[in-house]
């Protein structure tokens, strides 16, 4: 995610915050790892912590003084991971930001500075003339986590309303569904957040990977308020959506998914990773993508950290080549990518994680990396977000066991 170059200096120590950094123990197995990184992600969550000017309890994407506000999204990839490390109150207050936050049209944040200013934009508002493709998506998750962890019935009657005017508000393409970034000038809109230093134009793959999510999320809260039917036709919007992915942005000689469908056509790992995660791509897919990762690991994979594109793969058009978004390597995707490999080689993925883990212990859990270049340490969606890929995977591995057990 892109903020002011005033911010981008490295941090490199902790607030006074009075929480000890979990030990260095020896990481040998998957489940050193898993049990290591539950407990960092909670100690970087809490030492996390800024208080916004109405009182508010905000917990911006990295420690310390970086990232001068609070963001939608990195705190949506807090609560897939580590929602335990906050109380209910810090859950319903957050949630209830985010939701106010929406403009009056339906499009959702990119931000909301401490004072409580809603930003549409990315690089608080110079990015794009519209705002971010991935706002309303994500407004959806944060009332999704928030309502199955506190049940509170209050937050679901007020939110529903508002939540299915942001998902009316998002750019699609009336022929595919997919959402849609209108390509030419000026740039139209910044594409789903961990790319928006990428000029992506038509069709774009990730941001409509979450309209799915988000579809599928909004009729979960539908049916739980009661309202069956409305449930029922979101559960339908999200398999078109599904449907119109693999027909349009599917690419059958390279088994990879492209990143979007004019400008920035890149075969995209992340989004493929993510594609099978959420269950979108089919299954011959994901075997496809599965043993493309097997077989250009050492070039997609940094220290347990991944590549957005393949290797020696650039962006048309997007920020400076091997830093960023533009072949730095991030931890973000690292659970998405391991719950599609472990499909063809489960011992890699293991392997994967552990290493993730142990760079964190010996350079903290940064933003991203490349080479020796380190940026942003103690960055919270980068130890946060691989947990439920690899609770995921641990999850479809029993559930294997216990079928073959049935036989």
């Amino acid at each position: 995610m892109t903020k002011p170059l005033i911010i981008t200096l490295l941090v490199l120590t902790l607030p006074g915050t009075g929480t000890a950094r979990t030990s260095r123990e020896e990481i040998g197995t998957l489940a050193d790892a898993l049990s290591w990184l539950q407990q960092e992600s909670r100690r970087m969550v809490r030492a996390s912590q800024r208080t916004m000017k109405d009182g508010t309890a905000a917990f911006p994407p990295q420690v310390g003084i970086g990232y001068e506000a609070f963001w939608l999204r990195d705190y949506v990839y807090t609560l897939e991971g580590t929602i335990d490390a906050y109380s209910d109150k810090e859950l319903l207050d957050a949630c209830r930001l985010f939701v106010r936050s929406l403009r009056s049209d339906g499009a959702g944040v990119d931000c909301v500075k401490f004072d409580g200013t809603p930003i549409y934009m990315p690089g608080y508002g110079t990015m794009g003339q519209n705002p971010v493709a991935d706002g309303s998506q994500f407004t959806v998750a944060v009332v999704w986590h928030t309502y199955r962890r506190t049940k509170d019935g209050q937050l679901l009657r007020e939110s529903l309303e508002p939540l299915l005017k942001t998902m009316n508000a998002v750019p699609r393409n009336p022929d595919t569904s997919l959402v849609h970034i209108r390509p030419g000038e000026p740039w139209d809109r910044c594409p789903y957040g961990f790319t928006d230093t990428i000029h992506k134009e038509g069709d774009e793959l990730f941001c409509s990977l979450l309209y799915v999510q988000a579809s599928r999320q909004l009729a979960d809260l539908l049916n739980w308020a009661g309202r069956a039917a409305e449930a029922e036709s979101w559960k339908q919007q999200a398999e078109r959506v599904a449907a119109s992915i693999r027909r349009v942005l599917w690419d059958p000689q390279a088994g990879l998914f492209r990143a979007a469908a004019i400008c920035c056509r890149e075969h995209d790992i992340w989004g493929s990773a993510f594609a099978v995660y959420l269950g979108v791509a089919n299954d011959a897919q994901a075997k496809r993508i599965a043993t493309l990762f097997q077989r250009d690991y050492s070039g997609l994979v940094q220290n347990g950290q991944i590549r957005h594109l393949l290797p020696h793969v650039y962006w048309e058009k997007g920020c400076p080549r091997d830093t960023y978004q533009n072949g730095g390597f991030w931890a973000t995707p690292t659970g998405w990518f391991i719950y599609t490999l472990d499909l063809v080689d489960p011992a890699l993925a293991d392997r994967t994680v552990i290493a993730l883990v142990k760079d964190f212990q010996s350079g903290d859990a940064c933003e991203w990396v490349f080479k020796d270049v380190r940026r942003l340490p103690n960055y919270l969606a980068s130890a946060t977000l691989p947990l439920a890929g690899i609770r995921a995977m641990i999850e479809r591995r029993q559930s294997l066991r216990n079928s073959n057990e049935e036989r």
